[in-house]
């Protein structure tokens, strides 16, 4: 049994240190599996948690076998309670914590349905303009036209009501 155990440690740790130095590529490959497996919604189940609770599995073991003189049942089963404890923790300390602070500057047009941007560009009731729109933490211009044929001045605050081949549609946006 305690080759197990420390067959647990040593492969946790060798992934450990691969990931260290192929992080990037790791991600990409095992975030590509996932997702095409669509178990985005299972992240307690990544492979940071899931290694760390084999690699604590397989250090406990060893420390509660040399240490007491608990029968091997009893040494796996608190073995399996630690690592699970354990891997609680890290889910609910890193793991958790990282996957809500990813943040992208990132977007699709589609995303911009419904946004309320600035007119920086007059947009004429048949031609087009350009508008400011605040996506995130930045703003990003865009050519915009209007939807109803109406003239937007510089200024102006609008809505985006769909997007076309790349172009805003907008109206005028009407505080209540």
């Amino acid at each position: 049994m305690e080759s197990l155990y420390w067959g647990c440690l040593w492969g946790g740790l060798i992934f450990a240190i691969i990931t260290i130095i192929f992080g990037d590529l790791l991600g990409d490959i095992c975030g590509g599996i996932f997702h095409s497996l669509s178990f985005d919604h299972l992240d307690f189940l990544s492979p940071v948690v899931l290694v760390s609770g084999i690699t604590i599995f397989g250090g406990a073991g060893i420390m509660l076998g040399r240490i007491s003189s608990l029968a091997a049942a009893s040494v796996a089963v608190f073995s399996v309670i630690i690592a699970l404890i354990f891997s609680i923790l890290i889910y609910f300390v890193n793991v958790r914590p990282m996957k809500n602070a990813e943040n992208s500057s990132g977007y699709s047009m589609a995303e911009l349905v419904g946004k309320i941007g600035t007119v920086s560009v007059p947009v004429p009731g048949n031609g087009f303009g350009e508008i400011l729109v605040k996506i995130g933490g930045g703003n990003t211009n865009h050519i915009a036209c209007s939807c109803n044929g109406e003239d937007f001045p510089m200024g102006t605050r609008v809505v985006v009501a769909e997007v076309e081949n790349g172009v805003l549609k907008v109206f005028l946006y009407e505080e209540q």
